[in-house]
């Protein structure tokens, strides 16, 4: 853990460590530590807490305020193919959000100070430290933050009575993203779409991590020719 004579201590809080490692963070932080404990970020008790989150607490906390959109675009007027089609559309244009934050923000490019520190705080934790099941899924208070920008791209494109559902959608796909995150890191997939699922999230994890950003689809992954090629998986194969 020794990068430009600047040492890693584990036993230690890394949020503010990590930012010294300057050019060589991101070889450092796309090296994985495989264990289901994770490190501690921060000194504070407060801090801490706030970075750990079950992965249960995401359906519990967000599922009524999928319903109550539901319900509240009903209560406008709209009918039920209205709603399905609003909420469809939604869960779509999640997959794209998704796609989107994973490839150019969660795999930025740092080698600041304060840009690596943020990176491994936003996502470079997790590919530390895939297993660490008590930072699988978004924090409440980041998805409550996630959400104003959401609600205000739904009022934008749909009308007041539709924009309800279509926000909605766009959360319950949220929901399945961090419930089908936590999953493919966890479980033992039985179906061969969840097994591939696992499949092409661990590639991305342990061999090409500059490929194979969707996690609940590879359709966008498809089309922005982000897949990658089994000829460029064995490649990666045979380094090890």
């Amino acid at each position: 853990m020794v990068a430009q004579g600047f040492t890693v201590d584990l036993d230690k809080p890394l949020a503010f460590q990590v930012g010294h490692l300057g050019e060589a963070y991101d070889e450092w932080v796309h090296q994985p530590i495989v264990t289901k404990e994770g490190p501690r970020f921060f000194q504070s008790d407060f801090w801490e807490f706030l970075t750990l989150t079950v992965w249960w607490a995401v359906p519990v906390i967000w599922l009524p305020v999928v319903a109550w959109c539901i319900s509240m675009s009903v209560s406008m007027g709209c009918s039920l193919p209205e709603v399905v089609s609003m909420a469809a559309l939604g869960i779509f244009i999640w997959t794209f959000i998704e796609y989107c934050l994973h490839r150019f923000l969660f795999h930025m490019k740092t080698k600041s100070y304060w840009g690596n520190t943020a990176h491994y705080l936003i996502h470079g934790y997790h590919h530390k430290h895939p297993m660490d099941h008590l930072r699988l899924v978004f924090p409440p208070a980041l998805t409550a933050i996630m959400c104003f920008p959401l609600w205000n791209l739904a009022q934008l494109i749909a009308t007041p009575s539709t924009a309800p559902a279509l926000f909605g959608g766009g959360l319950f796909g949220y929901v399945m993203y961090d419930i089908t995150h936590y999953y493919l890191h966890h479980a033992n997939p039985s179906t061969p779409v969840t097994k591939n699922l696992k499949k092409s999230h661990l590639n991305h994890h342990f061999r090409i991590q500059d490929k194979g950003y969707g996690v609940t689809s590879s359709l966008w992954d498809i089309v922005f020719g982000t897949l990658p090629t089994k000829k460029a998986l064995k490649r990666e194969q045979q380094k090890y």
